[in-house]
């Protein structure tokens, strides 16, 4: 009985055994069939992503500024890598093994080809073509990177393109791979989703080694890629160059705007850096060089450069004052050099002082005392409020990433710094001249010498004009922002004729800015530096009757802006000139 039993729980046992190897076999052979030959496929089949080429940059008048090279990237695929062959591939391409390690480390699949090496030295590749059966994995592609006409020409405008980093790829999900490059800084960032194009896949089989065996369906899967849009800036690059070359040697920044549009003409920021440095691989040697360098090459500061802005702000106190009726064009103030306040003794610049002075005299001279005066008959919130018309404290909004806001006191500002009831109207006598608590960028300096130019019309300061879709063939205007100051015309001749007598008039600060045949108007600054020498500030615009120029300058630990920044200008509007005739001259001649 016992023996039955047993004999019957056996049959039973081998029974479910083979039923469940015969499911097994079903599920296998029918019902996950297609999966596995799915599977099958593509572990055979390998997917090569191929780099779109970047768009291109012109200047305003169709020069390239930027284009694209044939450039060497080599390749790893992590799992047909062999270890032993790490410190040899680290030193043909001039990398640390750790860096390699990462890169496998960071690998989406071990069977995914990765990018260790872009714009690798053709030694590398022909080492690599040499000794393919011992460098199991390596290989290489032909991309594209980035070429400069001039290397440091522009390169804060400009920007540079890297390999896209890990906090980027977590932000940007799905839009990108590790590996891909990606726009870092300057308009290669800002316009990226423009410029960058579309990727391309090409399919291919390959052997249980990975060996290439053939294109996947004869190709007919293959996605090209798209080509980027390109850019044609406002920029004018000889003026641009002309710029840069005035600023060798220097500390500083200088932006020189069209003030009937908003088109930026040229924008410097020194010292600046070579491009072609941050094109393809950088090593960190060069990169620390960069960020560790006391000037600071990577800042741009022509918009995230802090100052304050000295004299050249005594225009908008002037403004404030007559909108507000708080005096006349008549009022006057004497000058003895000096102006006392309370316990404290503010100087003018100048200390045999300047006698009596209205506003146009105060402008023309630059008094100080003037202002100090001016400044204490004036409401202060008043005063913020006219500075933010003029886009202080504000970004102006350039197509650019890297852009600061700046300072722009008001009684919310001292009440959150030093509390209510807890500063008196002595705080307010540095800022009369420019000084104190207030900061701003040469960008923002320019885009108020603009307002003034036009009597009141702001333009959003621009880089880019057009942008060209070569995909459907067509060139897109790109459009701004546009504003009126409310300000009076009245007070804009009267603030404008000022400045006129600053460069032209008898005893004016900015006489270096004067240029035969122009009219130029502007104003000088010197803003104190707790750091060293005074910092040098020229604003201004030409020709003063319909200007067609406007600009903000300012050379670091450089002295007065009158004997510094105002000859800057003057060559800026003298090689503006120039440049303008000698297109209508070539218009001409074509004609």
């Amino acid at each position: 009985m016992e023996e039955v039993a047993r004999a019957k729980f056996l049959k039973i046992f081998i029974s479910l055994v083979f039923l469940f190897f015969l499911v097994k076999l079903f599920e296998l052979q029918l019902y996950r069939s297609l999966e596995y030959k799915r599977q099958a496929e593509s572990n055979s089949i390998r997917t090569i992503q191929h780099d779109p080429i970047r768009g291109l940059i012109f200047d305003r008048n169709g020069k390239i500024i930027v284009d694209n090279v044939p450039s060497y990237t080599v390749t790893l695929v992590p799992y047909e890598f062999e270890m032993k062959n790490l410190d040899v591939v680290a030193k043909l391409l001039n990398v640390e093994p750790q860096y390699i390690i990462e890169k496998i480390s960071s690998a989406p699949s071990p069977f995914t080809p990765i990018k260790i090496r872009r714009d690798a030295p053709l030694r590398a590749i022909a080492y690599i073509e040499e000794h393919k059966n011992e460098l199991k994995g390596i290989d290489y592609l032909i991309e594209h990177k980035r070429n400069y006409r001039a290397p440091g020409l522009a390169s804060h405008i400009l920007g540079y393109v890297k390999e896209i980093t890990a906090s980027q790829l977590a932000i940007y999900r799905g839009f990108y791979k590790p590996g891909d490059q990606i726009g870092q800084s300057g308009l290669e960032k800002s316009y990226e989703t423009i410029i960058k194009g579309e990727k391309g896949y090409r399919f291919i089989m390959v052997d249980a080694l990975g060996r290439f065996v053939g294109k996947y369906n004869d190709g007919k899967n293959d996605i090209p890629p798209s080509e980027g849009s390109d850019l044609i800036l406002t920029i004018d690059i000889e003026l641009q160059s002309f710029l840069e070359q005035l600023f060798q040697d220097k500390t500083g920044s200088a932006v020189v705007v069209d003030p009937r549009n908003g088109e930026i003409l040229a924008m410097v920021s020194k010292p600046n850096y070579d491009l072609t440095l941050l094109s393809g691989y950088t090593s960190k040697r060069i990169w620390d060089s960069l960020n560790t360098e006391p000037k600071k090459p990577l800042l741009n500061r022509a918009t995230s450069g802090l100052y304050s802005p000295g004299s050249t702000f005594k225009m908008v106190l002037a403004i404030t004052a007559l909108e507000t009726k708080a005096v006349d064009l008549n009022w006057k103030v004497y000058c003895p050099g000096y102006f006392v306040y309370g316990n404290k003794v503010f100087k003018c610049h100048t200390s045999q002082g300047h006698g009596w002075v209205n506003l146009t005299k105060a402008i023309e001279v630059s008094c100080n005392v003037y202002f100090y005066n001016l400044m204490l008959r004036t409401n202060f919130d008043d005063w913020s409020k006219y500075g933010s018309f003029f886009g202080f404290g504000r970004k102006t909004g350039v197509d650019l990433p890297e852009e600061l806001d700046g300072i722009l006191p008001s009684t919310e500002y001292f009440d959150k710094v030093y509390g209510v009831n807890r500063w008196t109207k002595g705080y307010l006598i540095s800022l009369a001249i420019g000084q104190g608590e207030i900061s701003v960028t040469p960008l923002q300096m320019a885009g108020y010498a603009m307002a003034l130019a036009n009597s009141g019309k702001y333009y959003q300061p621009h880089l880019v004009k057009e942008i060209v879709n070569k995909k459907v063939g067509k060139t897109q205007k790109v459009s701004y922002r546009v504003s009126e100051i409310p300000v009076s015309r009245e007070t804009f001749d009267i603030v404008r004729n000022a400045m006129y007598m600053v460069v032209n008039g008898s005893a004016g600060t900015g006489k270096a800015a004067r240029v035969e045949g122009v009219n130029v108007a502007g104003k000088t600054g010197t803003a104190q530096n707790p750091h060293g020498q005074d910092h040098a500030w020229f604003i201004g615009f030409a020709p003063y009757e319909n200007p067609e120029i406007a600009f903000a300058i300012i050379v670091e630990n450089a002295g007065t802006g009158g004997s510094i920044a105002a000859p800057i200008a003057r060559e800026i509007v003298k090689k503006y000139f120039e440049l303008k005739n000698q297109k209508t001259e070539i218009k001409l001649a074509k004609w």
